[in-house]
């Protein structure tokens, strides 16, 4: 586990935009279980969490009219339980982070793994965030 307080800012970053956090595999559910939209986003202490999916995310939400209705996160290495409950939801893609994940009614519909966001800028991960967006939200 990372000590809280040098992943607060890395927290921040998406619950300053509208995003909840999910620590728990109850509050995973929850969230699954709603009706509509739901993006779930597995934050991460790396660089291309930092600067790339992060800055998507949030790139992404401020271009587009078609949000999703949650926006939902949770933190590899610390948030476990619901890291896990969210990855099984995630399957069959093997578990990474950062990675982000678009459910309409509690179904799959749109996964970017890491391997989407390494290398990738910010802006092309937004546009492939946007184009999901376009089609399920």
């Amino acid at each position: 586990m990372y000590p809280e307080d040098l992943i607060a800012p890395m927290r921040q970053e998406l619950t300053s935009i509208g995003f909840n956090e999910a620590r728990t595999a109850a509050e995973v559910d929850q969230y699954l279980a709603n009706e509509g939209t739901t993006l779930v986003v597995i934050n991460s202490v790396c660089g291309c969490a930092a600067g790339s999916a992060r800055p998507a995310v949030r790139i992404a939400l401020e271009n587009t009219d078609k949000k999703p209705t949650q926006l939902v996160t949770a933190f590899a290495g610390n948030d476990v339980d619901g890291v896990n409950r969210a990855r099984a939801a995630m399957a069959p893609f093997p578990p990474s982070s950062p990675s982000m994940a678009l459910f309409k009614n509690g179904e799959l519909v749109h996964m970017i793994e890491r391997h989407h966001i390494e290398g990738r800028t910010a802006d092309m991960i937004a546009e492939n965030l946007k184009m999901a967006f376009d089609e399920h939200c």
